[in-house]
């Protein structure tokens, strides 16, 4: 996925240049034979060709021996859009309002909600964790690729809108206080935190410098979602959008005729802590989850329904019966690896300004509306 450019050594530049026999035979000591016209031009052609070979070969050593740079040059990214067009998927969303999980005592169950299924998200993804509803949907169990689907857009939140007890819980820290939410994000609620930051550690606390993204910061948490749909415009130029529900329903009212019944929709979602060093950047997180070594090898699969803080365990989300593919491991990843992405984001068709900066996370999912199938798949993204 990702290409690993190799180091071309240049010949040591203080290998001798190649010499003419005629120039080798002007400076041997036993034949000092006056040199012909001709031989005068060979020999000054020589040494200018010995010189430029020699200049040559410092040029290509230094760069072949330059150290490894300690930041990434953020302003050759471009962000220049493609040719203008037509958005054929501005305005595609599918309005369900939020309405309350409970409604006048009832006990919640899996026929109430507008499409057939009312498990929510995020909730608890530890290995072994079942939720309590009892539902009948079925999560894509495979890579959504391979099923059709597509991303159709990437943002962050604040915090991990998930649970996973040992890598993002109630234990986790972060650069700043988390009741100072205005330090973090304006009016975004804070979750979970991963438990990595190291205040005595400056890859945690170094400042970046910023270019693209907007109110992200060195040290903290963020869970990162792909939503991804096989009604979305894949392969286009207008594949990405946001609102997010633009490209989940792109086709939803031409190709698929305005019925659910072949819809496949699903979320990818990655936790991370950002930290100020080169040796965690990745450079194509726009389209994806990370699958390398231990990243995207544990997933925790079930369905669930669309998050942020307009919902919670009083007011529920419409938009359920959504395969959730969640990395249960939390990793660290580069500040310029997220500035490398909202970069990407500004070179978009449609104008992805709303997604620049973390949202923030909805309150952990009761038991009571977490589904009880979640699945636990070990390098699914690899097809295993």
């Amino acid at each position: 996925m990702y290409r690993v450019v190799g180091r071309v050594y240049a010949r040591s530049m203080f290998t001798s240049p190649p010499v003419s026999s005629e120039l080798k035979a002007m400076v041997d000591n036993g034949s000092r034979t006056a040199p012909t016209p001709v031989n005068k031009i060979l020999a000054v052609s020589t040494v200018l060709l010995g010189a430029v070979v020699v200049c040559l070969g410092v040029a290509v050593a230094r760069t072949s021996i330059a150290p490894t740079p300690t930041s990434v040059e953020v302003d050759t990214w471009p962000t220049v859009k493609p040719p203008s067009g037509s958005n054929v998927c501005d305005g595609s969303k599918v309005n369900l309002p939020n309405i309350p999980c409970v409604e006048e005592g009832m006990e919640v169950n899996s026929t109430r909600f507008f499409l057939g299924t009312a498990e929510q998200s995020g909730v608890n993804v530890t290995l072994g964790y079942q939720g309590d509803l009892n539902v009948t949907s079925v999560p894509i169990t495979g890579p959504y690729w391979e099923n059709g689907l597509c991303p159709v857009n990437v943002h962050w939140h604040l915090g991990a809108e998930h649970y996973s007890a040992g890598e993002y819980d109630e234990h986790g820290e972060g650069p700043v206080d988390e009741h100072d939410h205005r330090a973090l994000a304006e009016d975004a609620r804070l979750g979970f935190r991963c438990n990595h930051y190291d205040k005595t550690d400056s890859k945690f606390t170094e400042d970046y410098e910023w270019k693209h993204c907007e109110a992200t910061h060195v040290g903290e948490t963020y869970e990162v979602h792909w939503p991804h749909s096989n009604m979305g415009a894949c392969g286009t130029p207008n594949q990405y959008q946001s609102p997010f529900y633009d490209g989940v329903f792109c086709r939803f009212a031409t190709d698929f005729g305005g019925s659910l019944g072949g819809a496949k929709i699903g979320v990818q979602g990655q936790v991370f802590t950002i930290v100020n060093d080169e040796a965690y950047y990745y450079p194509d997180l726009i389209h994806g989850m990370i699958v390398e070594g231990n990243m995207g090898s544990d997933i925790a699969t079930y369905t669930g329904s669309t998050t942020g803080t307009s919902r919670d365990n009083e007011m529920c989300s419409q938009y359920t019966g959504i395969t959730w593919q969640v990395d249960r491991k939390c990793h660290l990843i580069s500040a310029s690896s997220f500035d490398k992405m909202c970069a990407d984001m500004k070179s978009q068709r449609d104008d992805m300004s709303s997604d620049l900066y973390a949202h923030g996370s909805r309150e952990l999912v009761a038991d009571e509306l977490a589904a009880n199938n979640h699945q636990r798949k070990l390098n699914l993204l690899r097809g295993n």
